[in-house]
């Protein structure tokens, strides 16, 4: 079960060869001896009091027996392409990827395109710094079985489950398509100059100027019934670009999301229907920032806010869950 935790407890449970999932502030995660555990710098998390920042306690994921080995490893640009070879055949995945990496932007645009990528579960957040600290501290990761740091690549843990138990990845997203105009790209990326509205090319940082849209609202993408956002980072008008928090895709058809009236009270209701308290979740800090959540409760699903979640690909303003099923 999640927990926020001392440092102290932390280390103890290490010390009892727990296998953990751990989010924090770099300087208490480097406090930690080596252990079955991998974690990634955030001071943002989902509580059982609300929304919290703190540089103080870590975010604690203790995996039940059901998980019964562990392996972990780092992947670079090059490796993690071929990830899928390397995950359990019956298990889960777990990556986390630092934000503003080569790695964080190559991963977003081509996962897609990795050979076997969605034959199992592959799960994870991209890791993050306080918001204050943007440009001045940069993200990173570590393996905790050998104490090993990167800001630039992946850490993954793979996860083996007991016979009988397997593993399913899901998402809760506040937000659908709204009912406005049909948004295509004709290319792959985190900016965008130009778009095509209803078919008619337009300048989409002015098209989101003239149209007054509120930058909150996520672009969403309509994938056999899945709603996937893209959320944007910001609007130069001047330059006649708009940059995205996860990219966009040729051939798929975006609209603006419907506005929600009640962020909390809409995600708690959301985060209600999956009916299960989840072995590991992750929200998003624009969430946490927009929805202004703070001390505000949405649930008793608990995890770090990070600064993208992975269910497969890149997402943005989502939560992600990972759940255990006895069969």
């Amino acid at each position: 079960m999640p927990s926020i935790l001392t440092v102290a407890h932390t280390a103890d449970l290490i010390r009892q060869d727990r296998k953990l999932l751990l989010a924090g502030d770099e300087a208490l995660l480097k406090q930690l001896p080596q252990g079955k555990w991998i974690g990634g710098t955030i001071p943002y998390f989902m509580a059982d009091t609300g929304g919290l920042m703190t540089q103080d306690k870590v975010f604690v994921t203790v995996l039940p027996d059901d998980v019964t080995e562990i392996t972990t490893r780092f992947y670079d640009a090059e490796s993690l392409p071929g990830i899928a070879a390397d995950e359990p055949e019956n298990g889960f995945s777990f990556i986390i990827i630092p934000a503003f990496s080569t790695l964080h932007l190559s991963f977003a645009e081509n996962v897609y395109d990795y050979e076997n990528i969605f034959n199992r579960p592959l799960m994870g957040w991209v890791s993050g710094v306080a918001l204050g600290d943007l440009g001045k501290v940069k993200p990173k990761v570590v393996d905790g079985q050998t104490g090993r740091w990167s800001e630039g690549e992946a850490v993954v843990l793979h996860a083996h489950l007991r016979a009988g138990v397997s593993a399913e990845v899901g998402i809760v997203n506040l937000f659908t398509q709204g009912d406005g105009d049909v948004i295509t790209f004709d290319t792959a990326g985190f900016a965008a100059g130009e778009a095509k509205v209803n078919g008619a090319p337009v300048n989409f940082a002015r098209y989101v100027e003239t149209k007054g849209i509120s930058t909150q609202l996520p672009l969403v993408a309509d994938y056999a019934g899945a709603m996937v956002n893209v959320s944007i980072q910001g609007v130069d008008v001047n330059a006649g670009s708009v940059t995205f928090y996860a990219p966009v895709f040729p051939n798929v058809e975006y609209k603006f999301a419907t506005p929600v009236a009640d962020y909390a009270a809409d995600f708690g209701d959301k985060i209600a229907h999956i009916g299960t308290h989840p072995t590991v979740a992750v929200n998003c800090i624009l969430n946490y920032l927009y929805g202004e959540l703070e001390g505000k409760r949405t649930g008793d699903v608990h995890g770090p806010m990070t600064f993208g979640e992975i269910a497969y690909g890149l997402l943005n303003q989502t939560l992600v869950h990972l759940d255990l099923k006895h069969l």
